[in-house]
């Protein structure tokens, strides 16, 4: 017999646009609206209109490249594994062995 209700097979899958994962939605977000503000800086500041332009497709561009390839190199978890791993430290050194003495107290 066949099931009536539908299945959902996306469940605990982590969100994707466009072949950006997860957390790199948002930096393409704020990315975005940096720029803008950045634009607006600028106008405001006087600086020529397609020169402002000229440098806002320049800095766009390069991260919208940068953040699409982070998403593809580390996926969805694998730039905060990065950023644990370099957290550890590569060799533990002890110059006495009191601590291994001690008594656990009850």
């Amino acid at each position: 017999m066949a099931s009536v209700y539908p299945i959902n097979k996306g469940i605990n899958k982590s969100i994707e646009f466009k072949g950006l994962k997860a957390q790199y939605i948002w930096y393409f977000g704020a990315g975005v609206i940096g720029l803008m503000i950045l634009f607006a800086a600028m106008y405001i500041a006087g600086l020529n209109t397609f020169l402002c332009l000229a440098i806002i497709l320049l800095l766009g561009t390069g991260m919208t490249i940068k953040i699409f390839s982070l998403s593809n190199k580390y996926g969805e978890h694998g730039m905060m594994k990065m950023y644990a791993r370099k957290q550890v430290p590569k060799v533990l050194r002890s110059r006495s062995r009191k601590i291994f003495l001690m008594k656990i107290q009850e």
